[in-house]
């Protein structure tokens, strides 16, 4: 089905077919894979000079930006494991990451920088690199670039080349330790259902600290002989042309893009520039439909997954569909749909999706520090998603919900806990619920439920520049509920299904009705900078 491979194999299979071929860009000019390869000798080399070998971790704070394509392949040449944060991590959530992970270097940009430096003394960070301006105690991203001897350290696809952080039901984010043969599995799976075919240029607006970009999309390019061009940041206003420029024949991105690009007035040269494919996932049919006839471009959103193991469904272009599923199970994987005392349930019925690979290195190889939530995850042996859904009888798995206490929203997972415990954190509160509602563009919008202290006072503003300084921008609550006590049951327990199903009432705050939105530029930036 697959051939085993590392990251540094498959790079060097196709440097060593055409070293001059344009592979990778990010915003800037186009590079071959023979000058990404000297690039990434001798930034590999610097890393050594740090003091970085096998296993040692090289945590990033970075933006979509060409260096987090050159990190990833420094790393797997030298044998050591990155971690890519989110970069709009702040606070107590980006401490307890870059402590968690044993990070020695962190890279960042300017902001990322503001955002770690006072808290660096509570991690094991040694050296700290800046892509932009360095400044005292610093070490310059450029610098790292001098000598191109390097001894690249001997790897099997079962070592591990990334930690990536994702959200659970606790506040402490889990870190999925993805091996160097995952990575390829991903490109490969990809590849076998023809999502990715050689000779393909892709344009991608996701972001390079997740999965999607790092695996779905540049492993996808890597694997299957076809070039890449980064969107260094999505505007729905540009970005069809902004492929069309690039000599792009296909898209990649999440739903909402999707619903962002149609939300667009309409242009004569909207079907100018037609693409082979259009991958959004997860969109409706109607907007399926939607994109194609105004694009006059064919759309796939068969296709689900998650960090610990993806793709766990895709569907092929020219195979059989039904748009109104998550496709088809991928040929790497078994899928069980199960009950809460793991029993499978009859075709058909929802209940808790749970995969185990077929191939070797085709999923995650547990959380990094937390054996315990590991072997409960594996319960049986098969990986428990926390998803909810249905298999039907063509192999088709059809995502429900989600089991876990987990919302959705710009394509990033929230911990509903997690919040909960920043909102208690604050002087006028006394309970917090979050909770999820159907936003206008897809996933969900996030509303707080809160009961203030006896006597106290909280206006949308005060509110909102608390959040703010707390969390990253896509964890900022859009409404506000404030109550006199949250609906429990006789064990005291929130009944969160009382306050989806509530909605959104005149009596809420509307924090956006109100002005009270992240500006791009502000998403940031730190209160009082």
């Amino acid at each position: 089905m697959t051939t085993p491979m590392t990251v540094v194999e498959a790079f060097q299979r196709r440097l060593d077919a055409d070293p001059d071929a344009e592979f990778v860009r990010c915003g800037g000019a186009w590079m071959s894979l023979a000058s990404l390869d000297d690039r990434t000798d001798r930034l590999a080399a610097g890393f050594a000079d740090l003091g970085i070998g096998r296993g040692d971790k090289v945590a990033t704070i970075l933006p979509n930006r060409i260096e987090t394509v050159e990190i990833l392949l420094a790393v797997a040449k030298l044998g050591a494991v990155q971690v890519p944060l989110n970069y709009y991590l702040k606070g107590d959530f980006l401490e307890y990451q870059l402590a968690d992970c044993g990070a020695e270097v962190l890279v960042a940009d300017a902001s990322g920088d503001e955002a770690a430096r006072s808290l660096l003394d509570a991690t094991p960070v040694r050296h700290q690199v800046l892509v932009d301006d360095a400044r005292t105690g610093t070490v310059a991203y450029e610098e790292l670039f001098g000598r191109r001897e390097v001894t690249r350290a001997p790897s099997t696809p079962g070592d591990l080349v990334s930690i990536m952080y994702t959200s659970g039901t606790t506040a402490a984010a889990k870190g999925c330790m993805l091996s160097t043969g995952y990575y390829v599995s991903v490109g490969q799976a990809y590849g076998m259902r023809g999502w990715v075919v050689p000779g393909d240029r892709m344009f991608t607006g996701f972001p390079m600290f997740h999965t999607s970009g790092q695996m779905v999309a540049f492993m996808s390019v890597l694997v299957n002989d076809a070039s890449i061009s980064i969107a260094p940041e999505f505007h729905p206003s540009t970005f069809i042309a902004e492929a069309a420029a690039d000599d792009a024949s296909m898209l990649v991105g999440v739903g909402p893009m999707a619903h962002m690009l149609l939300a667009q007035p309409e242009r004569p040269e909207d079907a100018a520039h037609p693409f082979r494919l259009a991958v959004w996932v997860p969109l409706g049919e109607s907007e399926q439909r939607a994109f194609e006839q105004r694009f006059a471009t064919p759309v796939m959103s068969e296709g689900y997954g998650q960090t610990e193991c993806v793709p766990i469904t895709n569907s092929a272009p020219d195979g059989f569909r039904d748009r109104a599923t998550s496709g088809q199970v991928s040929p790497l994987l078994e899928v069980r749909i199960v009950d809460d005392d793991d029993n499978e349930v009859p075709l058909g019925e929802a209940g808790e999706i749970a995969v185990r690979p077929r191939v070797p290195h085709a999923m995650y190889s547990g959380y990094w520090n937390k054996p315990e939530i590991t072997v409960s995850t594996w319960a049986n042996l098969w990986h428990h998603t926390g998803d909810h859904g249905r298999l039907d009888e063509n192999g088709c798995v059809t995502f429900v919900d989600r089991k876990k206490d987990v919302l959705r929203r710009r394509g990033e997972n929230v911990s509903a806990l997690a919040l909960e415990g920043v909102f208690r954190s604050h002087p006028a509160v006394r309970d917090v619920a979050i909770s999820g509602v159907p936003a206008d563009v897809g996933d969900d919008e996030i509303k707080a439920s809160l009961v203030l202290e006896d006597e106290a006072t909280l206006t949308p503003e005060e509110f909102f520049a608390f959040a703010t300084s707390k969390l990253p921008y896509f964890a900022v609550p859009r409404y506000v509920d404030l109550r006199t006590d949250l609906p429990v049951n006789a064990l005291s327990r929130v009944m969160k299904h009382v306050l989806r199903d509530e909605g959104v009432t005149d009596a809420m705050w509307d924090l956006h009705a109100r002005g009270l939105v992240a500006t791009r530029r502000g998403r940031r930036e730190q209160v009082g900078s």
